[in-house]
């Protein structure tokens, strides 16, 4: 959805293990660029360092990112609507998607993506404590917790980083830990149907 050579980058990689895959099943990345710098990758690191994938690797690659369009879209609204229902819970103080208005580069987003949608990634903070924070991510039934992403599951993770990454976030996220879905292909409402049930389980409203 972000074109990254027309933006001025010489290569691009991509981890073709997550959404290009799409299931879960098979590792496997990619390179892409003009010939010149990427005969050097051919030619010398993947014969000397053996960065080539398995062809039953390949294979399954292949075969999910024959529906890597029609995910998307599933993935794209579920976000939007699991992010606006964030966004609007007062337990939540911060979520971090760009496809909302409140975020500070909606707008160069908006620009730099073309109107392609913004992934299914995000993160938000919880006014919670660290274990109270545990305790909402073992309350979800149908959301997992994992630290992958691009899966047709919805995955969460909450990161509780060393403090010298965490310097690097925000403040409200360095405040209220980080908690970062991956959403997936299940229905919207059932997504938000859990998240609601294990705030309301973990995090009881005012």
């Amino acid at each position: 959805m972000f074109r990254t050579l027309e933006h001025g980058a010489v290569l691009v990689v991509h981890s073709l293990t997550k959404s290009v895959n799409g299931h879960g099943d098979a590792l496997g990345g990619a390179v892409i660029g003009p010939r010149e710098p990427i005969l050097p990758i051919k030619t010398e690191a993947m014969i000397n360092v053996g960065a080539a994938n398995s062809p039953f690797n390949a294979w399954l690659i292949s075969r999910g990112s024959i529906t890597l369009p029609v995910r998307l879209r599933q993935y794209l609204a579920s976000a939007q609507r699991v992010a606006e229902f964030l966004d609007n819970d007062p337990r939540v103080p911060h979520v971090a998607y760009q496809e909302l208005p409140s975020h500070p580069q909606h707008e160069l987003a908006r620009r730099q993506f073309r109107g392609q949608g913004f992934g299914a990634l995000m993160a938000f903070a919880l006014d919670a404590w660290h274990d109270t924070r545990n305790a909402f991510v073992g309350s979800l039934r149908l959301i997992t917790s994992a630290v992958s992403l691009g899966h047709d599951e919805t995955l969460i993770v909450h990161e509780d980083t060393h403090p010298d990454r965490a310097a690097m976030f925000p403040e409200v996220l360095r405040t209220h830990g980080l908690l970062r879905p991956a959403v997936g292909l299940e229905d919207p409402d059932a997504l938000v149907a859990d998240l609601a049930a294990a705030l309301d389980t973990s995090v009881p409203a005012a």
